[in-house]
């Protein structure tokens, strides 16, 4: 965090520092299209399937509401270039 910055978005710094530690600093890039691609992919795995602490380990766009059922078998997908994997449970 800069010095003497108290009106910073603290939700787009959190953002920018998952990305930092989770995605751009375990890959190389080699152009701005390798680059947005890796982006884009973590954006959604961040959006759709990653835990948030501040959300009771639900995804954001997780159902509250909805009371998953135990799952028989677990599907591995690898995300993110193969850097994160993400489970789900498999129908």
């Amino acid at each position: 965090m800069p010095p003497r910055s108290p009106n910073c978005n603290p939700h787009a710094e959190r953002f920018i520092r998952s990305v930092r530690e989770e995605c751009t600093n375990r890959i190389l890039l080699f152009d701005r299209g390798h680059a947005e691609r890796a982006l884009h992919s973590y954006a959604r795995h961040f959006n759709e399937h990653r835990p948030h602490q501040g959300r009771q380990q639900l995804a954001p766009l997780d159902d509250p509401e909805l009371v998953p059922l135990p799952a028989a078998q677990i599907k591995r997908r690898k995300a993110v270039a193969g850097l994160i994997n993400e489970y789900r449970r498999a129908s």
